[in-house]
């Protein structure tokens, strides 16, 4: 709109038919303004560029990762939730994915985590979409189940990071709202001498947990979610079940034939697309990060990218929409060279092997032109930030800045914003 055609009155306009006044932002948070407004944006950086996924379109490749905040009541989010998550929808994330939420009670990893296995659930959870749709941003949610991992402390529960006090152990007790007699997972095999010791689930456990994460699913569309992401990584129940390492069944659910340790994922992500029209992601670990090879004289020794490149290729047959590729947390032994994109080369060798599948790329991911550069190079789609998103929530606009781009700031917050957004026309 030019200044000929800006005529009064003027007027904060609000965000159209909502209960309480949101100033509208158009361009929505974290878009790009047009070229002939901002010269500078004729030519977008790849990672503020928008993508469309299913028929949604994410305004850029910036997604929140799913980041349990150990927070919830009884599996219930509170106000916490809402200024946590409202915080990034209002600083310009392309998509922000809720936190790990168990399907079941005994999913949870820890007695604070999110849940969505009641109804009751489901108001605070409209509530949190609800505003981060007034500020233009799309919001989804990643279902899981922690399997072995259940049942255990909250982080600063078991030790703070000043080191003044340690619990001694991990595991959630009952008298500490914890379920360590009903932990479950495909072998009796505890994560580590720390954590409970799981049962192995029946037949009969593992139609309970399909049909909850098919449940789930429908209390997702009332929510309003507009993804959901399934979580089969980092050592919980679905990546638990493809390991062989915490797979050693000797039924169809598992064993070493890889077709039988993909077999559950594989029967619940079709369950689930088949109640869910909207983008399916699901995360997976590219490796479990253990000692040694992946295969050896023909035998599968760990989880690793040679497995996870198959699983991919069966989970795009089903109709997934987008693969967030992390790794490790199913071997208590793993040792991981932690370095800035450490995680990347495995995006990119499922994008090599799956060019026409959107794939997410995770782990130190930080500055803004090396985000940028793994986009640009065809490595991944889109880039997921969890940790540097806590420290800076302001990260994508800051991004955009470092870019040489301009994108849209909250209206409450362009003032902090005036060296990105000055007029071009005045130097």
């Amino acid at each position: 709109m030019s200044s000929a055609t800006y005529k009064p009155p003027f007027l904060n306009t609000p965000v159209p038919n909502e209960d309480q006044f949101y100033p509208l932002n158009d361009p929505p948070i974290g878009a790009t303004y047009p070229p002939h407004i901002y010269p500078q944006n004729l030519e977008i950086p790849p990672l503020l560029r928008p993508i469309t996924i299913r028929g949604v379109t994410f305004k850029n490749r910036i997604f929140v990762s799913p980041m349990c905040q150990y927070s919830s009541d009884n599996g219930h989010a509170s106000d916490w939730h809402l200024v946590h998550i409202g915080g990034f929808a209002a600083r310009g994330a392309g998509a922000i994915c809720m936190e790990a939420t168990g399907v079941v009670p005994e999913g949870r990893i820890s007695p604070e985590d999110a849940g969505l296995w009641t109804d009751t659930q489901i108001p605070p959870l409209q509530r949190i979409v609800h505003f981060a749709h007034t500020q233009g941003t799309q919001i989804g949610v990643q279902l899981g189940h922690a399997g072995r991992k259940g049942s255990t402390l909250a982080p600063w529960v078991i030790s703070d990071m000043a080191r003044t006090r340690s619990a001694g152990r991990h595991v959630a007790l009952e008298d500490e709202n914890g379920w360590p007699n009903n932990v479950w997972a495909p072998s009796e095999i505890p994560f580590s001498n720390e954590y409970p010791k799981p049962k192995a689930a029946t037949e009969e456990y593992l139609d309970y947990v399909e049909k909850a994460f098919i449940d789930a699913v429908e209390r997702c569309k009332q929510i309003g979610y507009d993804f959901i992401e399934l979580h089969g990584a980092h050592g919980y129940f679905f990546h638990q079940f493809m390991s062989p390492l915490s797979n050693i069944r000797t039924d169809k659910w598992g064993g070493q034939p890889l077709e039988n340790r993909l077999r559950f994922v594989l029967r619940v992500v079709r369950a689930v697309r088949a109640v869910w029209d909207k983008p399916l992601l699901v995360r997976i670990s590219a490796t479990d990060w253990a000692e040694g090879p992946e295969k050896v004289d023909g035998e599968w020794k760990q989880w690793g990218i040679e497995q996870s490149t198959i699983l991919v290729g069966e989970l795009q047959k089903l109709g997934v929409d987008l693969i967030d590729v992390s790794s490790g947390g199913n071997w208590v032994k793993q040792k991981i060279t932690l370095e800035p994109g450490y995680q990347v080369p495995f995006a990119a060798r499922i994008k090599h092997d799956h060019p026409t599948l959107p794939i997410g790329s995770v782990g130190l991911i930080t500055d803004p032109h090396q985000a940028n550069s793994y986009i640009k190079d065809g490595k991944a789609d889109v880039i997921f930030l969890a940790r540097e998103l806590l420290r800076r929530a302001d990260w994508p606009l800051w991004a955009a800045q470092e870019l040489g781009a301009v994108v849209k700031v909250a209206n409450q917050y362009e003032r902090a914003w005036m060296e990105m957004l000055k007029d071009p026309r005045k130097n």
